[in-house]
């Protein structure tokens, strides 16, 4: 991130979102190896050929083969995206701007000027208030409404995000100078018409 940065512009704090929604696949990772030891120790054991007599001496090594290969298929294609998917998600509060990047092979980033947002709200659902955790919308003129998901210390990082507002230069706090400033001319003078003749 330090590279993408204009200057004058620094880093606040960066985040990820709450890792809460890693709590089944980490318990999937741990309950998929056990169950598969469980299960072929109780084909070796003979229990699966008294079950269904069809199944003789000779399939234990397939079933086991396969217990084993269901283990790794919830390690491979449900915990291991679901890792990945989190630490790819990354959330930066600059001096000028909140940095949203998701993705780590393709990646899409999503940012907000803090000088655009006009108003900023904060919402929890009944597990993020006992997690500390929330999701922040950023309501901006002209791209509407930016939501910031999951963030954890959500109540901090909106003390952050505030802070950083406040601390923008005059000018870029409420947008750019009004066009007829920069001209040097007065409102009414841009009147059709022409010059006002007072």
């Amino acid at each position: 991130m330090r590279r993408d940065l204009v200057p004058g512009e620094q880093v606040i704090v960066t985040t990820r979102p709450q890792p809460r929604k890693l709590i089944v696949p980490a318990a999937a990772f741990i309950a998929a190896p056990a169950a598969a030891a469980f299960a072929s120790a109780w084909i070796i054991r003979g229990e699966a050929e008294r079950l269904v007599p069809a199944l003789s001496r000779e399939w234990s090594p397939w079933l086991v083969t396969g217990c084993i290969l269901g283990a790794a298929w919830i390690w491979l294609a449900y915990c291991l995206p679901r890792l990945l998917k989190w630490q790819g998600t990354r959330y930066t509060l600059t001096s000028r701007r909140i940095v949203a990047r998701y993705g780590m092979l393709k990646r899409r980033d999503q940012q907000v000027n803090l000088a655009a947002v006009r108003n900023l709200m904060l919402t929890q659902t009944m597990g993020q208030r006992i997690l500390r955790s929330g999701n922040i919308s950023l309501e901006t003129g002209y791209q509407g409404i930016v939501t910031v998901v999951d963030v954890p210390e959500v109540a901090r990082f909106r003390d952050f995000v505030l802070d950083a507002i406040d601390e923008l230069p005059g000018d870029v706090a409420f947008g750019a100078a009004d066009p007829a400033e920069e001209r040097g001319t007065l409102p009414w003078e841009l009147r059709e018409g022409g010059t006002d003749e007072r």
